[in-house]
């Protein structure tokens, strides 16, 4: 299975070179709140979407009637179709599907019409607020409006939706159901019950004096994760349909785990064994050793229990090779996009292998003793990355891995 197209909307950049150029470069695209007024929050940064075009993919009406999730999905899918340099034709549109992820869907729909109906009644609620809000409508649009007839699902699975959607895709290749698909993850969420929802949980950064530094990943002050938003689309193609038409090929997905801690709706367990589960089968699924790895994008939230635990659990999977491997957690520039962080993710870790660099944890400042690995503090390192891990964990104890590796062909 190979990666033959990228498509991104995120805080970093509204495209995938912008994105890549700025990650590199060890940029934060986390800010003070200016989708609403955040005054009397506790937490009052986010990693917003900025100077974000979205007339260019969709019309004035669509934009009334879509909320943002659909609207970013629909973007990133029609910059990684362009990027693939593929369209969807008549002979291809049965084979071609569509699986993208979000763990909240339209919450900002969902805010804005219940105002509707405590300001006007209910005769004030839009006939498109429901269509707004399910969250499989980002993949639903994408396949409408590309022609995509193949499979098509929506993973639901909290931040591990958009990794949990690249891997149902490849699942559906390998088993014969699609030569193409399009997959990823998508989320709008910087709202106020999101805000203050995460605050009540104690689970986000309160430190609204100094947004770039907010999100500090494997740092010893790190206080909770800074919200994000935005998608990462990716074009899987099965190996001799990219071939047969000459495709560009980035890199080869070669594996997925997928585990369930049965632990606690929110926090891992301590050592993270569902963790550490995944990544082993995502090595057994691609038929590799953990000496093999050169490269993880950690899930690396900046909350005290993840980072900590998924330390032990990568310690526990890779043994001695865990000092040789270059770990770094990007949520600590872009955020944590939620749902939409699998797809963005993914995008980097394909990126890495494809051109051997490995970008930043910015703002580790003061490790953490015990998270003792190499996080590539600060700076983006040259590396040949042969192959590489994209962690992501979700609340109901989800665990999903995927391993990319360099395409030999």
């Amino acid at each position: 299975m190979v990666i033959t197209g990228l498509g991104t909307v995120n805080p970093l950049g509204n495209n995938v070179e912008d994105f890549w150029s700025a990650l590199c470069a060890g940029r934060s695209g986390i800010g003070p709140i200016s989708r609403f007024d955040a005054t009397d929050f506790q937490t009052r940064i986010a990693g917003e979407v900025k100077d974000f075009d979205a007339l260019r993919f969709v019309s004035k009406k669509e934009l009334r009637r879509y909320d943002d999730f659909i609207v970013f999905a629909l973007a990133g899918a029609e910059m990684a179709l362009a990027d693939a340099g593929l369209s969807i034709g008549n002979g291809t549109a049965e084979r071609t599907g569509v699986v993208i992820g979000s763990g909240i869907g339209g919450l900002i729909t969902v805010e804005k019409e219940k105002e509707a109906i405590l300001q006007g009644g209910p005769r004030k609620i839009s006939p498109f607020a429901i269509p707004a809000v399910l969250a499989n409508l980002a993949a639903g649009h994408v396949s409408i409006r590309f022609g995509a007839k193949g499979p098509i699902s929506c993973t639901v699975t909290a931040c591990a939706a958009g990794t949990n959607a690249v891997g149902d895709a490849l699942r559906m290749i390998q088993s014969g159901y699609a030569d193409v698909m399009l997959a990823g993850g998508t989320e709008a969420a910087v709202c106020p019950m999101c805000v203050a929802g995460f605050n009540a949980m104690r689970a986000i950064s309160v430190r609204n004096d100094r947004p770039a530094a907010a999100s500090r990943p494997f740092d010893r002050d790190r206080d909770g994760f800074v919200i994000g938003e935005g998608c990462g689309i990716l074009i899987l193609e099965e190996l001799g349909h990219a071939l047969g038409r000459g495709a560009r090929i980035y890199a080869e997905l070669g594996g997925f785990g997928l585990t369930s801690d049965a632990f606690h709706m929110a926090a891992p367990p301590p050592g993270h064994e569902g963790a550490a589960r995944s990544m082993r089968l995502a090595l057994q699924d691609a038929g590799m050793a953990p000496e093999d790895i050169d490269y993880i994008n950690a899930h690396g939230t900046s909350t005290p229990l993840n980072d900590l635990y998924e330390t032990q659990a990568i310690k526990a999977v890779f043994g001695s090779h865990s000092r040789n491997l270059l770990v770094s957690s990007t949520k600590s520039m872009t955020g944590h996009l939620l749902g939409g962080a699998g797809g963005v993710e993914a995008i980097v870790c394909t990126r890495a292998i494809h051109d051997g660099v490995a970008p930043p944890t910015i703002n580790l400042d003061h490790p953490d003793p015990e998270c003792d690995l190499d996080y590539v503090p600060h700076r983006s390192r040259k590396r040949d990355v042969r192959a590489a891990l994209s962690n992501t964990f979700g609340f109901g104890g989800v665990n999903a891995v995927l391993l990319f590796k360099k395409f030999a062909g």
